[in-house]
C-alpha cells in the first residue's frame, strides 16, 4: 500500500446472487480507505470471474488459491472480508490471519463454538486484526447510547430488552427456490437457525450497549414452520453479571415484520430506546424529568456518534454508512498496528455470540443455565 493509500482488500463470497456482498463493497471504499482489489467471490469460478470484472477486481477460482496469491504480490490484498455462508467462516478467516492478513467477517464469527475458540487463539497468535459485523453498532445512536450507559447517566442499569422480529421466513422459501432461505436453514452451511442469524446481532447489541455480559439464560428455541430443520422462533430470558434482567426475541416467522430490531435499557434513574426503523433517533425516558429525544449529527452528541456520522443532522444516514463505520474502524486499527479493533467488536464477541447460541439451542425448554465457554 502507497503512503496514505486505501488498503488493498479482497472477498471471499459475495458474487452474483448474494444481497451482502455488494454492500460489503460499498461499505468498506465509502471512505476511501479501504479498495477491493481482489476475491474469490463464488464457488462457481465463472461467477467468480464475473464478479471480478464487473468490480475491477483481480478474481480466483477458489479462496486458498486467492490467499496464498495475494498474500504473496508486493501490491496483493493486506486484508480480506469474508462474506460467506457460515461453515467456510472459520476455514478462511484463520487462513487469511496465518498467511498475515487482516480479517473482517460477517457473524456469526463460525459454524460452532469449538471452531471460535480455535479461532481466538488463531487470531491471538497471528496479531493482526479481526473484526465482525456486527453493523448495527456502526450506526451513530447506538454508539451514542452506550456513551450514555458508560457515563452513568441512567444509574445502575436493570433491565434490558431486545427485539429482532422479522417475518420473511414465514413460509418455507428454502423449498421455493430462494437461495438466500436455503442456506440459512441448512444445519451443514448455518449450524443454527434464526437465533445464529438475527438472534447473535440482538444478543451482540444489549451486551454492546449495556455494558455488562449475560451469565445464565433461559431459552425457548423452536422450529414453527413444519419439515424446517432448523430454528426460527427464539424467546430468551437473560440475566446479567450486575444482576439486571433481560429480555431477548429473535423471529423469523413474525409475519409482517420487515426488519424490526429495537434495543430498550433502563436503569435507576431512567431508560432509552432504538429502533433500527428509525435509527437516527435515541429516545431517553427520565423518571423525574421530561423525555427527550436525540438526533444523530446533532452537535450535543459525543465525539463517537458524531465521528459515526457524514452528513448534517436530519440528513438520514443507513445501514450501508454503519457498515462503512465499522471498515473505517477496522482500517484504523490496520493503519495504527493495533490488534483491537474496537468499538468494532471483535473475536471475543465472536465466541461469546457462539456460546450465547449453543447454550440456548443446548438448553431449550430445560430451564436456566450458564452461559458456558464465553471467554475468549
Amino acid at each position: 500500500m502507497s503512503a496514505g493509500g486505501p488498503i488493498p482488500l479482497a472477498m471471499v463470497g459475495g458474487g452474483p446472487g448474494a444481497f451482502i456482498g455488494p454492500v460489503h463493497k460499498m461499505a468498506a471504499e465509502l471512505d476511501g480507505r479501504l479498495k477491493l482489489v481482489a476475491g474469490a467471490f463464488s464457488s462457481d469460478p465463472a461467477k467468480s470471474q464475473a464478479a471480478g470484472a464487473a468490480w475491477g477486481a483481480r478474481s480466483y477460482p477458489g479462496w486458498r488459491e486467492m490467499i496464498a496469491a495475494e498474500a504473496a504480490r508486493p501490491d496483493g490484498a493486506r486484508a480480506v472480508a469474508v462474506v460467506t455462508p457460515n461453515h467456510l467462516h472459520y476455514a478462511v478467516s484463520a487462513a487469511a490471519l496465518q498467511a498475515g492478513l487482516h480479517v473482517m467477517s460477517d457473524k456469526p464469527a463460525t459454524l460452532n463454538l469449538a471452531e471460535a475458540r480455535a479461532l481466538a487463539a488463531t487470531v491471538a497468535a497471528s496479531r493482526r486484526v479481526y473484526a465482525l459485523t456486527y453493523v448495527y453498532t456502526g450506526y451513530p445512536m447506538v454508539r451514542e447510547a452506550r456513551e450514555i450507559v458508560r457515563r452513568g447517566d441512567l444509574g445502575r442499569i436493570r433491565k434490558v430488552v431486545a427485539e429482532y422480529p422479522q417475518g420473511w421466513l414465514s413460509r418455507p422459501l428454502e423449498r421455493e427456490g430462494s437461495k438466500q432461505a436455503a442456506w440459512r436453514v441448512d444445519p451443514k452451511l448455518a449450524g443454527a437457525g434464526c437465533i445464529g442469524d438475527i438472534g447473535v446481532h440482538a444478543f451482540n447489541l444489549a451486551e454492546f450497549v449495556s455494558g455488562e455480559r449475560v451469565e445464565r439464560l433461559c431459552a425457548d428455541v423452536s422450529t414453527v414452520v413444519e419439515g424446517r430443520a432448523l430454528d426460527d422462533d427464539c424467546n430468551v430470558l437473560l440475566r446479567f453479571s450486575n444482576g439486571a434482567r433481560g429480555v431477548l426475541i429473535a423471529s423469523q416467522i413474525s409475519a409482517g415484520a420487515r426488519n424490526g430490531l429495537r434495543l430498550q435499557v433502563y436503569g435507576e434513574k431512567g431508560g432509552l430506546s432504538w429502533s433500527h426503523e428509525r435509527p437516527n433517533e435515541l429516545t431517553i425516558d427520565w423518571l423525574d424529568g421530561p423525555s427527550q429525544t436525540l438526533h444523530a449529527a446533532a452537535g450535543y452528541l459525543g465525539p463517537l456518534a458524531l465521528s459515526s456520522t457524514r452528513i448534517p443532522t436530519g440528513h438520514p444516514e443507513g445501514f450501508v454508512e454503519a457498515f462503512a463505520n465499522l471498515y473505517r474502524d477496522f482500517a484504523d486499527a490496520i493503519a495504527a498496528g493495533r490488534a483491537d479493533p474496537d468499538p468494532v467488536p471483535g473475536i471475543g464477541e465472536g465466541v461469546r455470540g457462539m456460546a450465547f447460541v449453543e447454550t440456548a439451542v443446548a438448553n431449550s425448554g430445560r430451564g436456566w443455565a450458564e452461559l458456558e465457554g464465553a471467554a475468549a
